[in-house]
């Protein structure tokens, strides 16, 4: 090969690295845009709620490869006026590619309404958990909304190999000793439901005592199993609901007033 066509080959690499033609590393944890998500969500959240006695929340999860239909979601909930905020169950990403938790970070940040996101096993793939901290927060985290305390915890323990406890009873135990007086239910959001493989059900049981601690436990929601499902997992009174993947685009409204609660699926 002449001199000259190698260095315009090298010269096309050069200039292309900059852009998005290439990607040399996947798992770079260099990220643009905004981070620290979950935290400036929180306090939107918080303020926006103090002193509401009715609270109406969205559960969705599983985005991953699915930004069509996100980008369907978002145009939904922007158009209602009943949603105080949404929760993402996790799994916005599929491989954890920083490229992947960007897009859809840059799909999520359209809605109107504050979100959260929780960590997903598939968000744990590669540096994925590394990327998650950076765009969202902490892997654990709770809020208030109204009188509702809402626990959101990392229950990805496979994909953990272990290594740190998941779930985090340390968290959970902080979580019951920190209690407010405007606390007077609560809510606990996971991506792994117990009993499911990639949950450490070594510990379910005391799992679920721990979470039946927190004052008047409403119900549970996760994401991860991608179908629709209404579960009493212990059967101790406990309701678990899962969301669809958002490939089938569902999700679920939950509506908590000062006695009870309702939910509805909902299919677009």
């Amino acid at each position: 090969m002449k001199k000259s066509k190698i260095l315009s080959i090298l010269s096309l690499i050069l200039l292309c690295s900059g852009c998005d033609w290439f990607e040399y590393h996947p798992y770079d944890g260099r990220i643009s845009g905004e981070t620290g998500i979950n935290a400036k969500n929180i306090a939107r959240i918080e303020e926006l709620c103090a002193g509401k006695e009715t609270i109406r929340f969205a559960l969705i999860g599983d985005t991953q490869r699915s930004y069509d239909e996100t980008e369907d979601f978002v145009k939904l909930i922007n158009a209602r006026t009943d949603i105080d905020f949404v929760i993402h169950g996790g799994d916005v990403s599929d491989f954890g590619l920083t490229k992947e938790f960007l897009w859809m970070r840059d799909i999520l940040n359209k809605i109107k309404v504050p979100y959260v996101t929780i960590i997903g096993n598939h968000d744990c793939l590669a540096n994925g958990e590394h990327i998650y901290q950076k765009v969202y927060g902490e892997y654990n985290f709770s809020f208030m909304a109204g009188d509702t305390k809402f626990v959101c915890l990392n229950t990805n323990a496979i994909e953990f190999d272990y290594s740190i406890p998941v779930p985090d009873f340390q968290f959970i135990e902080k979580e019951l000793a920190d209690e407010r007086p405007e606390h007077k239910k609560t809510v606990v959001a996971m991506h792994v439901p117990p009993f499911d493989g990639a949950f450490n059900n070594n510990v379910a049981k005391v799992f679920q005592r721990y979470l039946k601690e927190f004052n008047n436990l409403q119900f549970c929601v996760n994401a991860h199993i991608h179908y629709k499902s209404v579960e009493n997992l212990f059967d101790d009174g406990v309701t678990y609901y899962s969301c669809a993947n958002m490939a089938k685009r569902n999700y679920l409204v939950f509506t908590l007033t000062p006695d009870d609660y309702t939910y509805e699926s909902i299919d677009f």
